[in-house]
């Protein structure tokens, strides 16, 4: 009888962007580029609820969002909920460098601009879940 081949482990991402077109695009690039289950969430509100009662192995974040916005949501997160060491990847049409150095010293982990492509987006992802375990406490 032949050996099962057991498949690598599954990564449970949370996906944050108001614009339903882009979670999608983002979730579909991630789970047909990489062995991954993506959560939506289309309001910082949502964002916040699934990142205070789910583990993920990453979260990817837009910045520009109603509400308190992605900023908001990263502080939040980084100050306490069950992702506070999770690695996040802000997803951003904001491209200036202001932003992407405030993003870093709020905790965030990398800074990737819109319109994302298909293989940037996996390999940041990919790269952000292989350093992951290698990460020190804030």
């Amino acid at each position: 009888m032949p050996a099962k081949k057991t498949a690598a482990p599954r990564h449970r991402l949370l996906v944050v962007d108001d614009e339903e077109s882009t979670r999608l695009l983002i979730a579909r690039f991630l789970t047909k580029g990489m062995n991954a289950e993506a959560q939506l969430a289309g309001t910082c509100e949502q964002a916040l609820h699934l990142a205070s009662n789910y583990a993920y192995d990453a979260i990817l974040l837009d910045l520009l969002m109603p509400g308190i916005g992605g900023f908001g949501v990263l502080k939040e997160i980084r100050a306490g909920s069950a992702n506070m060491t999770t690695p996040i990847l802000i997803i951003s049409v904001v491209s200036e460098q202001e932003a992407n150095d405030r993003c870093i010293a709020a905790g965030a982990d990398a800074f990737l601009v819109k319109p994302v492509e298909r293989r940037a987006l996996v390999y940041a992802v990919k790269a952000l879940l292989a350093a992951r375990g290698k990460r020190r406490p804030k």
